[in-house]
């Protein structure tokens, strides 16, 4: 399973893709806003960082500007992946799109049959947003494990990006239902390191070793 990292933090990219983490990023208006910085410049300072898909998002709503927006921002590098939202003008820029050979990762996908529009559309990738499921008391998980049944069953060629990540559990869950790609916030990446066995067992092997040899 590849991991994308879910930001536009240009320390946090550097940070994760010097450990050989990062696969690709994904970035939304959100992210960055957050950031405060241009949006072009980021995602080019984005593009020297990582060698991978990098998604960036469009603002406009209708089918007209969306495509017109995407070809604009593929202009940015070639691994630009362009994010659309899953409307029916999202649907229909993206029919457009693929056949471009633009790669589209259709965005806030929240049920199956929204999947399978848009791998039929031309889609490269989807994003099912789990953990906007679970603050619904819905089990966010179960989502892509099912596009995933409806992806194979039909032999699409697009990947599944488990989006909306809130913890580790989400990253070991998306790992052993086969999705594709988890897209991880930086706090949760920084999560996944950590187990207090980990730390009992290192604190003791150096107690001991500095008993016997010192510092």
């Amino acid at each position: 399973m590849k991991f994308f990292l879910d930001t536009a933090n240009i320390e946090q990219i550097k940070y994760f893709a010097d450990m050989g983490l990062v696969d690709g990023v994904t970035t939304n208006p959100s992210l960055i806003a957050k950031e405060g910085k241009d949006f072009e410049e980021t995602i080019k300072e984005i593009t020297s960082i990582v060698d991978g898909p990098i998604s960036a998002e469009v603002t406009a709503t209708d089918a007209d500007s969306m495509v017109k927006q995407a070809r604009e921002l593929a202009k940015i590098h070639n691994n630009i992946v362009v994010k659309i939202p899953m409307i029916k003008e999202g649907v229909k820029a993206t029919n457009v799109l693929s056949k471009e050979e633009i790669n589209i990762n259709m965005t806030l996908i929240f049920s199956p049959v929204q999947a399978l529009l848009a791998a039929k559309a031309g889609a490269k990738y989807v994003s099912p947003f789990v953990g906007r499921l679970d603050d619904i008391s819905h089990v966010g998980m179960e989502l892509p494990e099912t596009i995933r049944e409806i992806f194979d069953n039909y032999d699409y060629d697009c990947e599944i990006i488990v989006a909306s990540i809130r913890n580790p559990l989400h990253v070991i869950e998306a790992a052993r239902m086969g999705a594709d790609i988890a897209t991880i916030p930086p706090k949760v990446m920084e999560q996944m390191f950590k187990h207090p066995l980990t730390d009992i067992g290192l604190e003791k092997f150096m107690s001991d070793w500095n008993k016997t040899f010192g510092n």
